[in-house]
């Protein structure tokens, strides 16, 4: 063979080598990422070829899916009520894919979890189409009802929480939207999803796990437990040597009081029946801020939680002196969402108990086999069982005779928090309002912790307070929970 020819005769053998090795990358080191890239048609086609298995609530299932024509998607994706449970189910969009539990669960809905191979070959044995497994919530249907209705056009969000096993029993938040209504691929579901993006109130934000706000005076629960754990207060009946007002640390700027209460010197069961601002940011500056970051995230502040959806940070911050006077009242830097807040409801109500938030009880095979099962998992302890109790019985006197008696339940053991946190630069901004609590049944069990933040609602300024826009809807919800077992 001559030079030339040798030379062509190399090349063509490597390009040869070269294509069997780009071959071969792609068939085995690449064929996953290719089959799960969102710009992969067949994906797509693929998920929704057979209907999905369904969301649970109460045994009954809160989705479903229809067949459609005219298009290469077989099925899509129904909901129940759709705006009452968007924030627990999120969505499963053929155009725009899927959140929430429809997306964390996308496997087993679809059928397509290595934990379901043994039904799919079955299936494909015995001439079966594939089938989805279903995702067992939870979720309390009468809760979640009562919290949507009590909500009404306020924007805003609420959670309830079995204190007793962490179990998630009502997610709402609104305004909300319904899934159903851009499950398919055609121009009207791009019209309707383009529309949710642009509206000003946010509807596909969750704000139950995903928005943050300053808690208000419902935190000055965590900065009595932070009193009590530190052993800077034994009893909450002895006076406090707290002046009002309070100059905050570091500065010439007085701290007061709303409304004409007996703060000064007041006891930590007096200062939590009137929320006092003065008393508990003299606490939060005595315990120090390092102090405060530790109490805090015994709660579980300064972490995310997955339940399973991935949860907002709540922080409770490092800071100067007279920052952390006010973050000890819910204000400055401090930031929670309503599920933090109902956590720490959750966790005095359990005697000091924190348990690890969760919404999904089972995944269920085709076959009903269950695939999985959560069982409670304790965080740790918030607060000693002593301590705990301290705190509910200055709960109770709120609920009984203070700022939350709108809360009370004929017959129930209701306790409470109210907060009305400010923000906005020179808190130009209308206020949030607030309120955590639990119900105790006449047995001494406590079969539910709640927390609600109104972020906005068709009121004057003036009338908004934990105790007008957000009680009502924890005391709705509360009463849901407790039909039957009173």
């Amino acid at each position: 063979m001559n030079k030339p020819l040798r030379r062509v005769a190399i090349f063509c053998g490597l390009l040869m080598v070269a294509l069997m090795v780009r071959s071969n990358w792609i068939q085995f080191a690449q064929a996953d990422d290719l089959q799960n890239d969102k710009h992969n048609r067949r994906v797509a086609i693929e998920r929704y070829a057979q209907p999905r298995g369904n969301i649970i609530v109460d045994g009954k299932a809160i989705t479903g899916s229809k067949e459609v024509e005219g298009t290469d998607f077989k099925y899509k994706r129904t909901y129940r009520n759709g705006k009452t449970w968007a924030p627990v189910t999120g969505y499963a969009s053929q155009a725009f894919g899927a959140t929430q539990l429809e997306g964390i669960y996308d496997g087993i809905l679809t059928g397509d979890d290595d934990r379901l191979f043994f039904n799919r070959t079955i299936d494909m044995l015995t001439g079966k189409d594939q089938k989805g497994g279903n995702v067992v919530t939870t979720l309390d249907a009468k809760v979640q009802k009562a919290g949507f209705e009590a909500m009404g056009d306020k924007k805003g969000a609420a959670v309830a929480i079995n204190p007793e096993t962490g179990a998630v029993l009502g997610l709402v938040s609104t305004p909300s939207y319904d899934p159903s209504s851009f499950a398919g691929s055609s121009s009207k579901d791009a019209e309707k999803w383009n529309a949710l993006l642009k509206d000003e109130d946010e509807p596909l934000l969750n704000r139950a796990l995903r928005q943050t706000y300053p808690p208000g005076s419902t935190f000055k629960v965590v900065t009595a437990a932070a009193a009590l754990e530190s052993g800077l207060y034994e009893s909450i009946d002895e006076k406090t040597d707290s002046p009002d007002p309070y100059e905050l640390p570091g500065t010439r700027t007085d701290m007061v009081n709303d409304g004409n209460h007996p703060c000064e010197d007041a006891s930590l069961r007096v200062a939590m029946q009137w929320s006092c601002n003065t008393v508990f940011a003299k606490i939060s500056h005595e315990v120090t801020n390092e102090k405060m970051i530790e109490y805090s995230e015994r709660f579980g502040f300064n972490q995310e939680h997955f339940v399973p959806v991935r949860t907002a940070e709540s922080v409770y911050p490092e800071d100067i002196d007279s920052q952390n006077a006010q973050a000890g009242i819910g204000q400055a830097s401090n930031r929670a969402t309503p599920l933090q807040m109902a956590m720490v409801a959750a966790a005095v109500a359990n005697d000091g108990k924190l348990m690890e938030p969760y919404m999904m009880d089972q995944l269920v095979a085709p076959s009903l086999n269950v695939v999985e099962e959560h069982k409670p998992r304790e965080m740790g302890e918030a607060v000693s069982g002593e301590n705990a109790q301290k705190l509910q019985q200055m709960m109770e006197t709120v609920v009984e005779k203070g700022t939350g008696t709108p809360a009370q339940i004929d017959g129930v053991t209701v306790g409470g928090k109210t907060g009305t946190a400010q923000h906005g630069e020179n808190n130009e901004k209308n206020p949030y309002a607030w309120f955590i609590s639990y119900a105790k049944t006449s047995d001494g069990s406590t079969p539910i912790a709640v927390a609600v933040v109104v972020e906005s609602a068709d009121v004057l300024r003036d009338d908004i307070a934990g105790s007008k826009l957000a009680a009502p809807v924890a005391r709705a919800m509360m009463e849901a929970a407790l039909d039957g077992k009173r």
